[in-house]
């Protein structure tokens, strides 16, 4: 059954997104994305917002479609590798706990940012680094494709039904999904479509996380679950 947890006795694994789980980037992300609009002289405020439902050249495509994307794509890259160098990063609570507590190569991490960054930031916010990190040089189709995390599972020696994916954006949750994991929604007020659970918080979600991976957790994923 899709997006089911595997029977008591199978190892377990879980998978993290990383921006907006497990990382507070937003205001790193926005504070890039001004830099970027200042430059070509466009509005931060309304550049932000599109970026905000598109991936980068989309967003270029949007905004200034006379330029080169490719060349819009590098002043990006350079900005956001400036920001992992000198802006300020903080990790969600519960982030530096739950890591700590998971067996190595029970976890990876699957992002669409580029995996220098992701070491980068938590080396800023003191997390420890899995064995696998699938980045968006890792893979030709990004979430909401089942593509990033099923290759995170093969990384690990992992069937799709043993793994639990913790996400926080629509894109992310669809693709834990259609690989067909387990799916639970953290930081947010309310719950993502699809998600079999949802936490308001990382920090909420720990015990139950750490539960999962150590193939105690009693909850199953039939039927809504509350708000947490």
């Amino acid at each position: 059954m899709i997006g089911e947890p595997a029977q008591p006795g199978a190892k377990k694994y879980v998978l993290f997104d990383v921006d907006g789980t497990l990382i507070d980037a937003v205001d790193n992300q926005r504070r890039v994305w001004r830099v970027w609009a200042e430059r070509y002289g466009l509005d931060p405020d309304e550049v932000y917002q599109v970026a905000l439902r598109t991936r980068p050249m989309e967003t270029f495509a949007q905004v200034v479609p006379d330029r080169d994307p490719r060349g819009c794509l590098a002043v990006l890259h350079q900005l956001e590798d400036e920001d992992v160098r000198s802006g300020v990063y903080a990790a969600f609570d519960g982030a530096s706990e739950l890591l700590g507590a998971l067996p190595s190569g029970a976890w990876a991490l699957v992002t669409s940012n580029y995996e220098h960054r992701v070491r980068g930031r938590f080396a800023r916010t003191s997390l420890p680094v899995p064995d696998i990190i699938v980045d968006a040089a890792c893979v030709e189709e990004g979430k909401p494709s089942p593509v990033p995390y099923l290759l995170a599972a093969k990384g690990l020696g992992a069937e799709p039904e043993d793994c639990l994916v913790i996400e926080d954006a629509p894109s992310g949750v669809q693709s834990g999904l259609r690989a067909g994991m387990t799916v639970w929604g953290v930081n947010s007020p309310v719950a993502v479509d699809g998600v079999h659970r949802h936490f308001k918080s990382l920090r909420a979600a720990v015990p139950d996380v750490l539960a999962f991976a150590s193939g105690t957790d009693p909850h199953r994923p039939e039927g809504s679950m509350p708000v947490e």
